[in-house]
């Protein structure tokens, strides 16, 4: 098996270039729908928002066409928590949050008026990026009834 040998001067190089490639690809998320897919991305795959924001039905099954409309959450905490939030709010299309507002919430943990969220939402502290892109992905989406 042949090793490969990498001098202090070889790893300098490839920063190098990898920096240039870097700058030259351009800001993350140039591109409006590249956002927007990085927000679904997150939404949906991360942080898994329809666990809690979107209504099931009898069998347990997402319903169709009211993918974040608010929903009763099914569960409940195991010791008292007396600001616990029984049903999680409407977010399709951020209705009640200017963009602005709705970044910061996701930065911070706080409503736009200074109050944290209740559990079991988390507090989010996300980067700005990966908050623009949420914010821009949950604005686009619309009911279908």
């Amino acid at each position: 098996m042949a090793s490969i040998i990498m001098n202090h001067h070889s790893f300098s190089t490839i920063a190098a270039y990898l920096g240039l490639a870097a700058s030259l690809a351009g800001p993350l998320h140039a591109d409006p729908s590249a956002k927007i897919e990085h927000g679904r991305y997150l939404v949906e795959q991360v942080a898994m928002c329809a666990d809690c924001h979107s209504p099931r039905g009898e069998k347990g099954a997402f319903i169709v066409g009211k993918e974040y409309t608010g929903a009763p959450l099914g569960f409940a905490p195991t010791v008292p928590m007396p600001a616990w939030a029984d049903t999680a709010p409407f977010i399709a299309g951020l209705p009640n949050y200017t963009t602005e507002q709705a970044v910061k919430f996701f930065v911070t943990g706080e409503r736009p008026t200074g109050v944290p969220v209740r559990p079991p939402m988390p507090e989010y502290r996300m980067c700005k990026e990966d908050t623009e892109a949420v914010v821009a992905y949950l604005q686009t989406v619309k009911l279908k009834f």
